[in-house]
């Protein structure tokens, strides 16, 4: 039976990057050695490396525009401490916006560092929405959001002006709409969303804004250092970068953001259309705030739980159940799901109310 991934991370990829990725690890580019055994300084891999960082910039549209594409390790967890220690000055200030788990991770290491304010905050609501209408402290030395909220499965639909840095956590929904990547000095990204294995770290990060604070700050953590060492300053997580790779070589096959975008929204709205219209469910999130990548749900009454948990079982969903933290259910519609995908979904969810 076909499985539909819903599992909201690590998650689905595409067919051709686990059989691409399977063959190099048995023998890589004819070489007669693994993927997992070559040295990350031969010519081979610093090819992977180096085309890797170059169609991050190609897909983003940031080509000759002075940024620089990394692939660290630590996941986007490490980013929490690596973008104020390269950011905030000493007996500076950053502010950023509370909309859900992550975000206030981010929130909870800034603080290490310096003065952090939280210009907003939907904590009180349980995360079921993005706040608007906040002001942004026009001497903090940079402004912090996180684009998409994995576990609330709220989506940030506009992004504030500043004249200030503008750091970005993408992790779950970086490559799957077209945005004007260029108003973000800072964008990172754990890879087990939409671009890769658990394992590495995108970082994409405007050089000007580098060198301006006066921390001393240790190499490891120091973006300028990744960028000299052309991401390549430590051994590299190896095959999260190639998968990531090959990831967004199909994605670019596909037509690149804008179809993969369109491709997304359809799915979107298949199901929030069910949702909306089935008696036996509702959203978790608030409408206008809806994450096309994570649709959160509950069902109105916990006794059809049971009878709707084997429905969707038996048809080859995986990776349903809702984070403990909002309960129900949450669809990841990540890239790699296909429509066929959520159209099983709603199939089941419509027999449901059948046969209720």
């Amino acid at each position: 039976m076909k499985k539909h991934n819903y599992s909201a991370g690590p998650c689905i990829l595409p067919q051709e990057v686990f059989e691409k990725s399977a063959q190099a690890i048995l023998n890589f580019n004819d070489s007669g050695l693994s993927l997992l055994e070559i040295s990350h300084r031969s010519k081979d891999f610093v090819a992977v490396m180096n085309e890797a960082r170059a169609i991050v910039l190609e897909l983003l549209g940031l080509e000759g525009k002075g940024y620089s594409a990394l692939f660290l390790a630590g996941g986007a967890s490490l980013e929490f401490v690596m973008a104020p220690y390269n950011l905030m000055k000493e007996g500076g200030k950053a502010a950023y916006l509370d909309t859900g788990t992550w975000a206030a991770a981010a929130i909870k290491e800034a603080k290490l560092f310096g003065e952090t304010v939280v210009v907003a905050s939907s904590k009180e609501e349980n995360y079921n929405h993005i706040p608007k209408g906040y002001t942004i402290p026009a001497d903090a030395d940079y402004f912090h959001c996180t684009s998409n909220n994995t576990i609330f499965g709220t989506q940030m639909k506009e992004f504030p002006s500043v004249d200030i840095p503008l750091v970005c956590d993408m992790s779950s929904d970086i490559f799957s709409r077209e945005l004007d990547f260029s108003k973000f000095d800072l964008i990172y990204a754990g890879a087990q969303k939409n671009m890769g294995p658990a394992g590495t770290t995108l970082i994409v990060v405007k050089e000007e804004i580098l060198g301006k604070n006066d921390r001393i700050i240790p190499s490891m953590l120091d973006y300028a250092k990744h960028i000299k060492a052309e991401s390549m300053y430590n051994t590299p997580p190896v095959f999260p970068v190639y998968a990531s790779l090959l990831t967004l070589q199909w994605l670019k096959n596909l037509g690149g953001i804008a179809a993969i975008e369109k491709i997304n929204n359809a799915k979107a709205a298949l199901l929030y259309g069910e949702i909306d219209r089935n008696p036996l469910f509702k959203g978790a999130a608030a409408v206008e705030d809806r994450s096309n990548m994570n649709a959160t749900f509950l069902l109105n009454d916990e006794a059809h739980a049971a009878t709707f948990d084997a429905m969707w079982k038996a048809a080859g969903i995986s990776g349903l159940p809702g984070h403990r933290s909002v309960g129900g259910y949450r669809a990841s519609m990540y890239n790699a799901l296909p429509l066929e995908s959520v159209q099983v979904l709603v199939d089941v969810m419509q027999a449901l109310e059948k046969a209720i």
